[in-house]
């Protein structure tokens, strides 16, 4: 098994490893725009005569579907004669999935070699190249709450959260995870506060990395899940009142200026969609106490949308003390030190959620932005869907490309949402009656 890389790393860093000698199979991946892979298996004679050199076809429309595979009609450049981009394997991500079969994560281009700029992947590669060309490289590590259920029941009947008694159920389904997951470098693993919700959160690695491998261990365990006869479900709200969240850890070789965190501030309300992509995402940012929506930083607060922690994380917080606060602030640089964005739910498509805070970051270097003082909030996040549309609509530092499918995918959760008849509407009009 060849240990994951951790820490930060360059894009030209990355190497490729050797294909295992015991692979017959290969599932190649491509992360699209839903938090999932859209995916082909290969035999491994297929893989290394034709592909490794040729790449493989896979649909335009894969970038231009709702969650039910739909085409987006306003999408017009991935629909049209629906032909085929090109997937190029990345040898730097091959994972095993199960005995035999490894999956290999690809980057899509057209077919006359321009890069997909809309495929998550290549938006947070730009992004990455882009931050780089200023001097700065991320590491990135991610946290995941998952909801285990079998058919509509937790596996544990109440919040369990850091508890080991009371996961009798979980335990058969978590001593195989621990085999499966071994490969991501899993960080720290544990109950959490509600029913069935387990956190299970990587080590901190290259962003591209920490991406691919967040939704490489989503795969797995979903799939081991099923062979368990459970449900691994992210959604972001299981029900009101809770929250399945996508926390992101990340921090910048050399120390990130003041300017990065105060960029993430200002442009947060506007990227609301990519926090948020779905209609459920908004019953998690409405109630679920610890999905912060007011916009602010604080130290180790976990009530704040921005939670700085790490080495020399503590202070006093509740001085009004001037050099108190500016010692804070000079803190939030210190080597050792971490932001943790708390903006995204579980349903989040994480190369998306990273490119968009380090764009938001790297404008703030740009434009020489200034930190607002701790706990100051400067914003709130969107909290209906329209709403955020609006915001998404005026944002700043989006490609051109991957704002216009953004902005289609909430405009077709928005009328998906107001089409369905759901238990909710029924109740309530029987109510009237």
């Amino acid at each position: 098994m060849v240990r994951r890389p951790l820490g930060p790393r360059p894009l030209a860093a990355r190497e490729p490893v050797p294909l295992p000698d015991d692979a017959t199979r290969f599932l190649l991946v491509v992360p699209e725009q839903h938090a999932r892979f859209a995916a082909v298996e290969l035999s491994r004679d297929f893989v290394e005569e034709e592909v490794l050199d040729g790449g493989y076809g896979l649909c335009t429309y894969v970038f231009a579907w709702d969650p039910e595979r739909e085409p987006i009609r306003s999408l017009s450049r991935y629909l049209g004669a629906y032909g085929d981009l090109r997937m190029r394997p990345d040898l730097t991500t091959v994972t095993p999935i199960e005995d035999g079969v490894y999956a290999i994560v690809c980057d899509v281009e057209w077919p006359d070699g321009e890069p997909v700029r809309a495929a998550p992947r290549q938006v947070l590669t730009d992004e990455l190249h882009a931050l780089e060309e200023l001097g700065f490289v991320p590491s990135v590590g991610i946290e995941h709450e998952v909801t285990f259920l079998d058919g509509e029941e937790p596996l544990t009947g109440h919040g369990v959260d850091y508890a080991v008694g009371g996961t009798e159920r979980l335990r058969p389904l978590l001593a195989d995870l621990r085999t499966k997951l071994a490969p991501l470098a899993v960080e720290s693993a544990r109950a959490e506060c509600h029913p069935g919700q387990y956190e299970i959160v990587l080590r901190h690695r290259d962003a591209l990395a920490a991406c691919d491998d967040a939704m490489l261990q989503q795969l797995i365990i979903r799939d081991t899940a099923a062979e368990h006869g459970v449900t691994a479900s992210y959604l972001a709200a299981p029900e009101a009142g809770q929250g399945n969240s996508c926390h992101v850890h990340l921090s910048l070789s050399p120390p990130a200026p003041e300017a990065f965190l105060a960029g993430v501030l200002r442009e947060a309300r506007a990227l609301t969609a990519i926090w948020a992509p779905t209609w459920n995402s908004y019953v998690r940012l409405r109630t679920a106490p610890f999905s912060p929506r007011s916009v602010r930083w604080g130290t180790d607060d976990r009530t704040a949308a921005v939670r700085l922690v790490g080495h020399g994380a503590t202070g006093t917080r509740n001085s009004c003390d001037g050099n108190a606060q500016l010692a804070r602030r000079e803190r939030a640089t210190r080597a050792g030190r971490r932001a943790e964005f708390r903006f995204a739910g579980a349903d989040a498509q994480p190369h998306l959620v990273v490119a968009a805070l380090l764009a938001a970051g790297r404008a703030g270097i740009e434009d020489g932005l200034t930190l607002p003082p701790e706990g100051e909030e400067v914003a709130t996040l969107c909290i209906t869907p329209w709403e955020a549309l609006a915001a998404l609509e005026e944002c700043k530092v989006l490609g051109a490309e991957l704002l216009e499918q953004q902005t289609a995918l909430l405009r077709a959760e928005i009328d998906a949402g107001c089409d369905a008849v759901t238990d909710w509407q029924r109740r309530r009009g029987a109510l009237r009656a």
